[in-house]
């Protein structure tokens, strides 16, 4: 997976009661968790949520799109 200058991605324990994987994201700089990834079966594909109070630039968010196109691709290939 590409590396993000400002964002990382944590893969929190799988959960025997979820079927898919939830990441929390994370600045680099300060750790402070500033949104997840995690599956919307409304939407039937992998969301971001935001954490309350958080603005992202332009950049930020083609990262976080970037995520999760991959993680879509890898659920395609499962």
């Amino acid at each position: 997976m590409m590396g993000y200058d400002y964002i990382m991605f944590e893969k929190l324990p799988d959960n025997p009661k979820r079927k898919t994987s939830v990441w929390l994201i994370r600045n680099k700089n300060s750790q402070d968790c500033i949104g997840s990834v995690s599956w919307s079966a409304p939407w039937r594909q992998y969301c971001f949520f935001p954490e309350q109070g958080c603005i992202f630039s332009r950049s930020c968010m083609n990262d976080i799109i970037d995520f999760i196109d991959i993680q879509m691709h890898n659920r395609k290939k499962d």
